[in-house]
């Protein structure tokens, strides 16, 4: 006769179960409708026992509530389990906490999706019809001097960027999710993105909006480029400002590294885990390919979210590959050259003293500059790296030194990455 407190949980209704989850952490699982009606048994102060009895002659159903509520507790759902009491680890502090959900309610009004419709109409239209303005990769060149080019071009990305995030963080918090603003990786590239999980509790038109919401204003400035510029010429800032967000733009199509359009797409395809599914398929794969135990991981699933999980696994491997190779064959080659110019002008200029004083020392201020960011930007990639997939890599270590332990919930998935 054990009772259990629960934490406060939200429930969507999917199409096999419901999804429970805790809006404040992100956290959320996928449970059958006999595990909802045994959360609503036990919230409403049933013990264990008793939901169990009540469970079976309800629904029929023999269902090991002890488990189920142990694995609630393992994800944070469960407050104490009779004198057991569960500490919280702490609900991780949302981005600019300060604005509320009445202050951005205007966000998902569907009115305010038509005029930024309208607006990116416009600038396609204006693209057809005076392709003139639609800027050149030549167009990010403005300058003669590389280092100014490249950092303001560093500077107009980390404020689109910004654009880009708020979208995401204020159409969350319109619709009670919390969101929290952080800077990640995905394979070699350093990202930011926006940790909306508790949007999965939300109905699908509010899910599609989040996920949306970025890449609309990206296509609403870029529209706004182009509209300003075919009705008033060209202009050197407004090109730049078009082609960062055309690229950007461009990048979300790249949804083997869980972009926008990714979480689109798993949606759309009722996946509740697109990126997972298709990585445990391709390690049955290699796995049956050398001939090792391994079980279909796709056995359970429907039909259509099997051929998803099977044409997004080819998308998976083709594009990582893609990237990786980019990566080794150009971008290290490139990186190494471009530290090594810098170092060589900095050792020239000290070994000698008869260069001319003043082209020296802005070649001199443009190498230690280049090296600054070079540096930089891969520190900050090498603290996202770490921060992410640090506690794997320990976990993995571990389990070298000792034999292999299950973990999980039996029975449940995690609707996101």
């Amino acid at each position: 006769m054990t009772d259990v407190r629960l934490r406060p949980l939200g429930f969507r209704e999917d199409e096999d179960g419901w999804i429970v989850g805790r809006v404040e952490t992100g956290v959320c699982i996928a449970v059958p409708h006999a595990g909802k009606r045994a959360i609503e048994l036990l919230g409403s102060g049933r013990t264990i026992l008793a939901t169990r009895e009540e469970l079976k002659a309800e629904l029929g159903v023999e269902l090991d509530v002890s488990g189920f509520v142990h694995d609630l507790a393992a994800v944070g759902m469960v407050a104490s389990i009779g004198d057991r009491v569960f500490a919280d680890t702490g609900t991780p502090a949302p981005s600019l906490p300060w604005i509320t959900k009445g202050m951005v309610r205007w966000t998902l009004s569907p009115l305010l999706h038509c005029l930024m419709g309208l607006l990116v109409l416009g600038g396609v239209v204006a693209a057809a019809l005076r392709p003139d303005v639609v800027p050149r990769w030549r167009s990010l060149l403005w300058s003669d001097h590389g280092t100014v080019v490249l950092l303001s071009e560093i500077a107009l990305v980390a404020v689109l960027v910004s654009l880009h995030e708020f979208a995401h963080l204020l159409t969350a918090r319109a619709a009670g999710i919390p969101g929290r603003i952080r800077v990640d990786t995905r394979l070699q590239f350093l990202a930011a993105q926006t940790d909306v999980s508790g949007i999965w509790l939300a109905e699908r038109r509010i899910r599609l909006t989040v996920y949306l919401a970025g890449m609309a204003v990206d296509a609403s400035v870029l529209a706004g480029c182009l509209l300003t510029m075919a009705l008033s010429g060209g202009n050197t800032l407004l090109s730049v400002i078009a082609l960062t967000e055309m690229t950007g733009l461009a990048l979300q199509f790249f949804i083997f590294m869980r972009t926008d359009l990714y979480f689109l797409v798993q949606d759309l395809a009722r996946c509740r885990n697109l990126y997972a599914d298709a990585t445990a398929f391709l390690l049955h794969l290699l796995r049956r390919a050398a001939r090792m135990p391994t079980a279909a991981p796709l056995a359970g699933m429907e039909p259509r979210q099997r051929r998803f999980v099977r044409i997004y696994s080819v998308l998976l491997v083709a594009g990582t590959g893609l990237c990786l190779g980019v990566f080794l064959l150009i971008s290290v080659p490139f990186t190494v050259a471009l530290v090594a110019r810098s170092l060589g002008v900095l050792l020239l200029r000290h070994d000698n003293h008869h260069d001319d004083h003043h082209d020296g020392l802005v070649d001199a201020v443009d190498a230690l500059l280049t090296l600054g960011v070079v540096v930089a930007y891969q520190g900050v990639w090498v603290r996202a790296w770490v921060r992410r997939h640090g506690p794997r890599v320990r976990s993995f270590i571990a389990r070298l030194a000792r034999p292999a332990r299950s973990a999980g919930l039996p029975g449940f998935s995690p609707p996101r990455d």
